[in-house]
């Protein structure tokens, strides 16, 4: 349990409050800092029925929408919002803190407007301080019902990704540190990607043995991509790589991977997303994910054919297809 005095979490959607609520149980005072439309009703409510029902906030929550307010009360800052809010919540961020505060973000994704890891836009958008990247394998309902979870604080400070996962840790959330910002980002992002493609894989009837090797053949390919981008190996065989990749393309609770079978039940991708009502970091990330292996020379078959299918209009069915005629090769080059 930390001994550290206050955070403002930046985002009120599911996965911001099961932080808030891990960080405000450990005792520390957590501001939850939202939308406008979206406090009162957890400030009334004291709960995120949208999200989250039934699960009570303790007394060291705090919803604002004052953003101003939040970061003013603050010693820390954890930045939760969806990748496409990511850039313009950091430029409000530094336009109210000093530049030597530090910020960590748990924001899975890349940014969609140039395929830019989140650390590139935080160095960008902030300068030259503290930052650090949350990642592993969760799902928000989980975590706020109190059962157990594991995830990795990456930082480019080892006192700061030791102070944050203090402040995290507690009997039933482990919080590991690494010094791996670039592998933690990767796995955090491609996953979503691959989440889609094995829940159209499932949805198509291709079973157990074409998800397995839809999991093994896309984790080959995030690590080409994080190694061309300097990342260390190791970390995609941890909570934010393989961890994260098995929890999302193997159960129903992630939003990529219903997305993937709604697809392959004939839904659009509008309906899909209207289904599902909450943000599908897949979608995007497959687009910026594709163009960014493109630059690099990665090769990277199943992001490609995944792109064709989300953004080309390419039958599901034809791009397995594509894929199995692949020439045979070694698996490992």
């Amino acid at each position: 349990m930390s001994d550290a005095r206050s955070i403002a979490v930046l985002g009120a959607g599911s996965w911001g409050t099961a932080l808030a609520l891990v960080l405000s149980r450990n005792g520390v005072k957590t501001l939850l800092w939202g939308l406008p439309g979206e406090i009162p009703a957890l400030l009334e409510e004291r709960e995120n029925r949208r999200f989250l029902p039934g699960i009570p906030f303790p007394e060291t929550l705090y919803p604002t929408s004052d953003l101003a307010f939040a970061l003013g009360e603050a010693e820390d800052i954890l930045v939760v919002v969806p990748s496409v809010a990511f850039s313009e919540t950091l430029a409000k961020v530094a336009d109210l803190v000093s530049p030597d505060r530090p910020v960590a973000w748990a924001t899975k994704g890349l940014n969609p407007v140039d395929g830019a890891l989140l650390g590139e836009v935080a160095r960008k958008r902030l300068g030259d301080r503290g930052l650090a990247v949350l990642s592993g394998p969760t799902f928000a309902m989980e975590v706020a019902q109190g059962m157990p979870t594991a995830i990795t604080v990456a930082a480019n400070d080892a006192g700061y990704a030791e102070k944050l996962a203090a402040t995290l840790h507690c009997e039933v959330f482990r919080a590991y540190t690494s010094t791996d910002m670039i592998g933690v980002q990767v796995g955090g992002a491609a996953k979503n990607v691959m989440a889609i493609g094995a829940g159209i894989a499932d949805g198509l009837g291709f079973g157990a043995n074409a998800r397995a090797a839809l999991i093994t053949r896309g984790l080959a390919e995030i690590i080409r991509l994080g190694l061309a981008l300097g990342a260390q190996r190791e970390t995609f065989m941890g909570l934010a790589g393989m961890g994260d990749l098995v929890l999302t393309c193997t159960d129903n609770q992630s939003r990529n991977r219903r997305m993937g079978l709604a697809l392959a039940r004939g839904l659009s991708i509008a309906q899909a997303r209207q289904q599902i009502g909450q943000a599908v970091e897949g979608l995007d990330t497959a687009e910026v994910l594709y163009r960014r292996g493109q630059a690099l020379g990665v090769e990277m078959p199943i992001t490609e054919q995944l792109y064709d299918v989300l953004h080309n209009g390419v039958d599901a069915r034809e791009a397995v297809m594509r894929l199995l005629e692949r020439a045979q090769k070694s698996e490992i080059p």
